[in-house]
Protein backbone atom coordinates (compact mmCIF):
# COMPACT_ATOMS: atom_id res chain seq x y z
CA UNK A 1 0.00 0.00 0.00
CA UNK A 2 1.19 3.52 -0.74
CA UNK A 3 2.07 5.58 2.32
CA UNK A 4 -0.53 8.20 1.49
CA UNK A 5 -3.30 5.59 1.83
CA UNK A 6 -2.97 5.42 5.63
CA UNK A 7 -5.02 7.64 7.91
CA UNK A 8 -3.65 6.99 11.40
CA UNK A 9 -0.13 6.36 12.64
CA UNK A 10 0.26 4.54 15.95
CA UNK A 11 3.60 5.06 17.66
CA UNK A 12 5.83 3.30 20.06
CA UNK A 13 7.29 6.18 22.08
CA UNK A 14 10.26 5.05 24.19
CA UNK A 15 13.07 4.14 21.83
CA UNK A 16 11.29 5.38 18.73
CA UNK A 17 10.61 9.02 19.61
CA UNK A 18 12.32 9.36 22.99
CA UNK A 19 16.00 8.44 23.34
CA UNK A 20 15.72 6.37 26.52
CA UNK A 21 19.26 5.00 26.21
CA UNK A 22 20.82 8.46 26.29
CA UNK A 23 18.51 9.45 29.11
CA UNK A 24 19.42 6.47 31.28
CA UNK A 25 23.13 6.80 30.57
CA UNK A 26 23.07 10.49 31.48
CA UNK A 27 21.55 9.58 34.84
CA UNK A 28 24.08 6.78 35.36
CA UNK A 29 27.03 9.12 34.75
CA UNK A 30 25.53 11.77 37.01
CA UNK A 31 25.09 9.53 40.06
CA UNK A 32 28.08 7.24 39.42
CA UNK A 33 30.70 9.39 37.62
CA UNK A 34 33.55 7.09 38.64
CA UNK A 35 31.89 3.85 37.58
CA UNK A 36 34.19 1.70 35.43
CA UNK A 37 31.41 0.54 33.20
CA UNK A 38 30.92 1.01 29.48
CA UNK A 39 27.65 2.28 28.08
CA UNK A 40 27.08 -1.02 26.30
CA UNK A 41 27.73 -3.06 29.44
CA UNK A 42 25.14 -1.03 31.33
CA UNK A 43 22.58 -1.29 28.55
CA UNK A 44 23.12 -5.04 28.21
CA UNK A 45 22.60 -5.52 31.95
CA UNK A 46 19.53 -3.29 31.85
CA UNK A 47 18.11 -5.20 28.88
CA UNK A 48 18.52 -8.51 30.66
CA UNK A 49 16.93 -7.25 33.87
CA UNK A 50 13.96 -5.78 32.04
CA UNK A 51 13.12 -9.29 30.84
CA UNK A 52 12.99 -10.54 34.43
CA UNK A 53 9.86 -12.42 35.55
CA UNK A 54 9.58 -9.82 38.33
CA UNK A 55 9.06 -6.95 35.89
CA UNK A 56 6.29 -4.49 36.77
CA UNK A 57 4.68 -1.47 35.13
CA UNK A 58 7.12 0.77 33.29
CA UNK A 59 8.77 3.08 34.18
CA UNK A 60 7.97 2.42 37.84
CA UNK A 61 9.93 -0.78 37.29
CA UNK A 62 13.12 1.25 36.93
CA UNK A 63 13.38 1.45 40.72
CA UNK A 64 13.51 -2.35 40.93
CA UNK A 65 15.93 -2.47 38.01
CA UNK A 66 18.38 -0.09 39.67
CA UNK A 67 18.34 -2.03 42.95
CA UNK A 68 18.97 -5.25 40.99
CA UNK A 69 21.80 -3.83 38.88
CA UNK A 70 23.64 -1.77 41.49
CA UNK A 71 25.33 -4.61 43.41
CA UNK A 72 26.16 -6.48 40.19
CA UNK A 73 27.66 -3.48 38.42
CA UNK A 74 29.25 -1.83 41.47
CA UNK A 75 26.96 1.19 41.44
CA UNK A 76 25.83 3.27 44.44
CA UNK A 77 22.45 2.18 45.71
CA UNK A 78 19.75 3.74 47.85
CA UNK A 79 16.01 4.22 47.63
CA UNK A 80 16.59 7.84 46.60
CA UNK A 81 18.98 6.90 43.79
CA UNK A 82 16.65 4.18 42.50
CA UNK A 83 13.69 6.55 42.57
CA UNK A 84 15.83 9.13 40.79
CA UNK A 85 16.45 6.61 38.02
CA UNK A 86 12.69 6.22 37.62
CA UNK A 87 12.08 9.96 37.75
CA UNK A 88 14.81 10.67 35.21
CA UNK A 89 12.25 9.92 32.49
CA UNK A 90 11.13 13.54 32.81
CA UNK A 91 14.56 14.55 31.44
CA UNK A 92 14.98 11.94 28.71
CA UNK A 93 15.52 13.69 25.38
CA UNK A 94 13.68 13.29 22.12
CA UNK A 95 15.73 12.02 19.20
CA UNK A 96 16.99 15.04 17.23
CA UNK A 97 14.49 14.53 14.41
CA UNK A 98 11.41 13.53 16.42
CA UNK A 99 9.71 16.87 17.07
CA UNK A 100 9.97 18.25 13.55
CA UNK A 101 9.15 14.92 11.88
CA UNK A 102 6.02 14.52 14.01
CA UNK A 103 4.86 17.98 13.00
CA UNK A 104 5.33 17.05 9.36
CA UNK A 105 3.51 13.73 9.76
CA UNK A 106 0.59 15.35 11.59
CA UNK A 107 -0.24 17.28 8.42
CA UNK A 108 -1.26 13.98 6.81
CA UNK A 109 -2.31 11.60 9.61
CA UNK A 110 -3.90 11.30 13.02
CA UNK A 111 -1.11 10.49 15.50
CA UNK A 112 -1.72 8.02 18.35
CA UNK A 113 0.67 6.80 21.04
CA UNK A 114 0.85 3.12 21.94
CA UNK A 115 3.43 3.26 24.67
CA UNK A 116 4.29 0.68 27.30
CA UNK A 117 4.96 3.60 29.63
CA UNK A 118 2.49 4.63 32.31
CA UNK A 119 0.36 7.73 31.86
CA UNK A 120 2.43 9.85 34.25
CA UNK A 121 5.53 9.23 32.13
CA UNK A 122 3.68 9.71 28.84
CA UNK A 123 2.71 13.17 30.07
CA UNK A 124 6.41 14.08 30.27
CA UNK A 125 7.22 12.46 26.91
CA UNK A 126 4.37 14.29 25.16
CA UNK A 127 5.66 17.57 26.53
CA UNK A 128 9.19 16.82 25.38
CA UNK A 129 7.79 16.11 21.91
CA UNK A 130 5.79 19.38 21.86
CA UNK A 131 2.38 17.69 22.23
CA UNK A 132 1.91 16.34 18.68
CA UNK A 133 -0.59 13.56 19.41
CA UNK A 134 -4.29 13.42 18.63
CA UNK A 135 -4.80 10.52 21.04
CA UNK A 136 -2.49 9.46 23.87
CA UNK A 137 -2.72 5.80 24.94
CA UNK A 138 -0.59 4.31 27.71
CA UNK A 139 -0.29 0.89 29.30
CA UNK A 140 -2.60 2.19 32.05
CA UNK A 141 -5.32 2.56 29.42
CA UNK A 142 -4.75 -0.78 27.69
CA UNK A 143 -4.13 -2.66 30.99
CA UNK A 144 -1.37 -4.58 29.23
CA UNK A 145 1.95 -4.03 27.52
CA UNK A 146 3.16 -4.84 24.03
CA UNK A 147 3.77 -7.41 22.60
CA UNK A 148 0.39 -8.38 24.04
CA UNK A 149 -2.05 -8.48 21.11
CA UNK A 150 -4.76 -7.01 23.34
CA UNK A 151 -2.99 -3.64 23.26
CA UNK A 152 -3.33 -3.48 19.48
CA UNK A 153 -7.00 -4.44 19.69
CA UNK A 154 -7.57 -1.78 22.33
CA UNK A 155 -5.86 0.91 20.25
CA UNK A 156 -7.86 -0.08 17.17
CA UNK A 157 -11.07 0.22 19.14
CA UNK A 158 -10.10 3.69 20.35
CA UNK A 159 -9.17 5.16 16.96
CA UNK A 160 -12.09 3.46 15.23
CA UNK A 161 -14.43 4.91 17.84
CA UNK A 162 -12.89 8.36 17.55
CA UNK A 163 -12.58 8.67 13.76
CA UNK A 164 -14.04 5.55 12.14
CA UNK A 165 -10.69 4.30 10.86
CA UNK A 166 -10.17 0.57 10.41
CA UNK A 167 -7.07 -1.61 10.79
CA UNK A 168 -6.30 -1.19 7.09
CA UNK A 169 -6.01 2.56 7.69
CA UNK A 170 -3.35 2.10 10.37
CA UNK A 171 0.45 2.10 10.05
CA UNK A 172 2.27 1.13 13.25
CA UNK A 173 5.61 2.93 13.67
CA UNK A 174 8.20 1.54 16.10
CA UNK A 175 11.84 0.65 16.69
CA UNK A 176 11.45 -2.51 18.79
CA UNK A 177 11.33 -5.77 16.91
CA UNK A 178 10.42 -7.53 20.18
CA UNK A 179 7.62 -5.28 21.40
CA UNK A 180 6.14 -4.03 18.13
CA UNK A 181 7.27 -5.18 14.72
CA UNK A 182 6.90 -8.93 15.13
CA UNK A 183 3.48 -8.88 16.79
CA UNK A 184 2.01 -6.20 14.53
CA UNK A 185 2.99 -8.21 11.46
CA UNK A 186 1.45 -11.33 12.99
CA UNK A 187 -1.78 -9.40 13.49
CA UNK A 188 -1.83 -8.19 9.89
CA UNK A 189 -1.11 -4.57 10.79
CA UNK A 190 1.09 -2.58 8.43
CA UNK A 191 4.40 -1.82 10.11
CA UNK A 192 7.16 0.74 9.80
CA UNK A 193 10.45 -0.07 11.50
CA UNK A 194 12.48 2.95 12.60
CA UNK A 195 15.86 1.33 13.11
CA UNK A 196 17.29 3.82 15.58
CA UNK A 197 20.35 1.67 16.29
CA UNK A 198 21.34 1.35 12.66
CA UNK A 199 25.12 1.18 12.44
CA UNK A 200 25.53 0.49 16.16
CA UNK A 201 26.67 -2.81 17.62
CA UNK A 202 24.21 -4.86 19.64
CA UNK A 203 20.64 -4.04 20.61
CA UNK A 204 21.37 -1.55 23.38
CA UNK A 205 18.56 -1.35 25.90
CA UNK A 206 15.95 -3.03 23.69
CA UNK A 207 15.05 -6.67 24.37
CA UNK A 208 16.39 -8.88 21.59
CA UNK A 209 14.21 -11.03 19.35
CA UNK A 210 14.05 -12.60 15.92
CA UNK A 211 13.96 -10.01 13.15
CA UNK A 212 10.70 -9.58 11.27
CA UNK A 213 10.70 -7.85 7.89
CA UNK A 214 8.48 -4.75 8.14
CA UNK A 215 6.40 -3.18 5.40
CA UNK A 216 8.54 -0.04 5.58
CA UNK A 217 12.04 0.40 6.98
CA UNK A 218 13.79 3.68 7.78
CA UNK A 219 16.67 4.66 10.03
CA UNK A 220 15.08 7.88 11.29
CA UNK A 221 11.62 9.34 11.65
CA UNK A 222 12.65 12.17 9.34
CA UNK A 223 13.15 9.58 6.58
CA UNK A 224 9.57 8.41 7.07
CA UNK A 225 8.34 12.00 6.86
CA UNK A 226 10.35 12.47 3.68
CA UNK A 227 8.81 9.35 2.16
CA UNK A 228 5.29 10.44 3.11
CA UNK A 229 5.77 13.87 1.56
CA UNK A 230 7.19 12.30 -1.58
CA UNK A 231 4.19 9.95 -1.79
CA UNK A 232 1.80 12.85 -1.33
CA UNK A 233 3.56 14.67 -4.18
CA UNK A 234 3.42 11.58 -6.39
CA UNK A 235 7.18 11.13 -6.29
CA UNK A 236 9.37 8.17 -5.39
CA UNK A 237 12.45 8.33 -3.20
Amino acid sequence: MNLKAYKVLTFDVVGTLIDFESGMLAYLRRVAPDARLSDEDFLAAYRKERKSPDVSWYPDDLERVWHALAPVLGLPDSDAIAKGFRDSVSEWPAFPDSVEALKRLRRHFKLVTMTNAQAWALKHFAGTLDHPFDLELSCDDALCEKPDARYFAYARGRFEGAWGYKQADNLHVAQSQYHDIGISKQLGIATCWIERRHGLAGSGGTIESARTTPDYHFHTLAELADAVEAAQAGQSL
